[in-house]
């Protein structure tokens, strides 16, 4: 094998450019698009429904509504179960925007909860022990959004076990999970939560461009979903006031254009028989790096639960810099100057302006999260990497930070 080094200043520029994630597409992924856009159908047709049965097969759940993106997704999951003025959410605060935002989108309380330190996931144990502060306070939960951060199924047992309890909707944000299992089982995610949101960003494990779906085993809530996603207009004749003929529709309620195109479903569709194989990958460098980063003490590498299979969405490797007493910006700079773009997932939430304006939130609040914040870098995971790639990258980011001040 060919050792490739980092670049010092003598030697030529890099063209080589590592991100922390992308996209893989091929001929037949082409193909799938090109013969949707041929037809007679560019958005609306039967290629949408085609995907969302896809999707439901093969993740489980009895009903999927596809729709432009993951962030959509968890808008209509909020006004489909009915969240509004004065409804308390409790999410992670170690996850995108999007899993608190669709809280404030429909006027309700977002609240975070604090991470465990070894899966990076919702703690279930300080989840109750929010809901049972807002209890002494006369206040009763509403939801729980609970993200299978990185593609790391969280504790569901446990999290079901604290909705049966004490009675809140439960909802997956499942958009890094696509293909991970929890008790040996694939299906899990709308066994245990009342709606499941997925996304399909490029950097996801499969792509549309843009776009995402809402999997759920309540036939009710799929059809608000699905009404929502349109402007709110139905032609179901259980539902119209009145009807003056076939091009006849109501709106009850408004909604948004949420839709997403045949051409893309015909994209999610090709991808989606890549999964197994990009998981595969996926978990194949997953291992790589656990064996050169697990056997150094200045990085601390994810952990996987004895009863989940990881999907690795992401590789959140931690970093000691705390310990070390290295800058970790200068750190990211220096590994972007040798061709590897890493990212961190995610500056905590409620450390955002706009939380702690309106919500109170400061630093210390959630204190694990804050931690594993300073600490992780998202690394390069997608599986178009080669093992020359994945020996530069580890060998680059190691002696970037032996000779790190």
């Amino acid at each position: 094998m060919n050792k490739r080094s980092p670049i010092t200043n003598n030697q030529q520029p890099i063209t080589k450019i590592y991100s922390y994630g992308h996209q893989t597409i091929d001929a037949s992924d082409i193909k799938a698009v090109t013969t949707a856009l041929k037809s007679s159908w560019l958005t609306q047709g039967p290629t949408i429904s085609k995907f969302e049965n896809a999707l439901n097969k093969k993740f489980g759940g009895k009903f999927a509504s596809a729709v432009s993106s993951g962030t959509a997704g968890l808008h209509l999951i909020a006004l489909g179960l009915g969240w509004k003025k004065d409804d308390v959410v409790i999410t992670s605060p170690i996850t995108f925007l999007a899993s608190a935002n669709c809280a404030v989108y429909v006027g309700a309380t977002p609240d975070f909860a604090d991470i465990n330190e070894r899966t990076y996931t919702l703690d279930p144990n300080k989840l109750e022990e929010k809901i049972r502060f807002y209890l002494t306070q006369n206040k009763k939960v509403k939801a729980v959004v609970a993200v299978d951060y990185a593609g790391n199924p969280c504790d569901w047992n446990a999290l079901k076990t604290l909705k049966d309890k004490y009675d809140f909707q439960l909802v997956n944000d499942y958009c890094h999970a696509l293909g991970a299992e929890y008790e040996r089982d694939i299906k899990y995610p709308a066994k245990y939560a009342d709606a499941v949101n997925l996304s399909f960003h490029p950097v996801k494990h499969i792509t549309t461009g843009e776009g995402g779906a809402v999997l759920t085993n309540n036939e009710l809530l799929n059809k608000k979903i699905k009404t929502l996603r349109t402007h709110g207009m139905t032609k179901d004749d259980s539902e119209l006031e009145k009807n003056d003929g076939p091009w006849y529709y109501e709106m009850h309620e408004p909604g948004f254009n949420y839709r997403i195109t045949d051409f893309q479903c015909a994209l999610g569709i090709s991808q989606l028989k890549k999964l197994d194989r990009f998981l595969k990958k996926r978990r194949a460098i997953a291992k790589y790096y656990d064996k050169v980063f697990g056997r150094d003490k200045r990085f601390i590498i994810p952990s996987v639960s004895t009863n989940a299979k990881h999907a690795y969405h992401l590789y959140p490797l931690q970093i000691r810099f705390d310990e070390l007493n290295i800058s970790k910006k200068i750190f990211f700079d220096k590994l972007k100057q040798k061709g590897i773009s890493c990212q961190v997932h995610y500056v905590p939430v409620h450390l955002q302006p706009f939380y702690r304006k309106n919500y109170g939130f400061k630093s210390g609040d959630f204190p694990i999260a804050e931690k594993f914040y300073e600490r992780e870098l998202s690394i390069p995971m997608y599986p178009s990497l080669t093992e020359n790639d994945l020996e530069y990258i580890s060998s680059t980011i190691i002696e970037t930070l032996n000779r790190a001040k």
